[in-house]
Formats: C-alpha cells, sequence, structure tokens
C-alpha cells in the first residue's frame, strides 16, 4: 500500500479533530468486494487515505481500538 499521499496530521490533536477523524473512519468503513476489501464511501483500497488518516489521528490522541470501537458506536470513553 502506497502511503505517500497520506494527509498531514495536525500539530496537535483537538478534541475537534476526533470528531473529524471519527467521521472519516466511520464514513470509510471497508466493504468486501469480490476484489477484496473497498472503502465503503469511494471504492479505494481499504484501508483509504482518510480512513487512514482518522486511525492516526486517534492513535495520537491517545485512543485504543477498543476505544475507538466504542466510540463508533455511540459510546463515550474520557480524552485525555
Amino acid at each position: 500500500m502506497d502511503t505517500s499521499d497520506d494527509l498531514p496530521m495536525p500539530p496537535y490533536v483537538t478534541t475537534e479533530d476526533v470528531v473529524f477523524a471519527l467521521r472519516a473512519v466511520s464514513v470509510h468503513a471497508p466493504e468486501q468486494r469480490p476484489d477484496g476489501q473497498r472503502c465503503r464511501k469511494d471504492q479505494a483500497a481499504h484501508p483509504c487515505r482518510l480512513h487512514r488518516w482518522g486511525r492516526r489521528v486517534l492513535t495520537k490522541r491517545g485512543l485504543t481500538d477498543g476505544q475507538i470501537q466504542t466510540l463508533l458506536s455511540g459510546g463515550t470513553v474520557a480524552l485525555r
């Protein structure tokens, strides 16, 4: 996977960045296709660049995979 086109990271991750990142991860979720996993939004190979950006932002904020899943399913977690 070529990551040279990845979106730039914010210098520090704000609460607003977390909201945008959660939306990116949610909207650009994987969908199984005959040719493999594709982004449900733009049909690019999954993970697409917006999904990767969202995951990187959330990880930079210190969220674990479990916390990200909780937020995506409508739950709450304490942000540091």
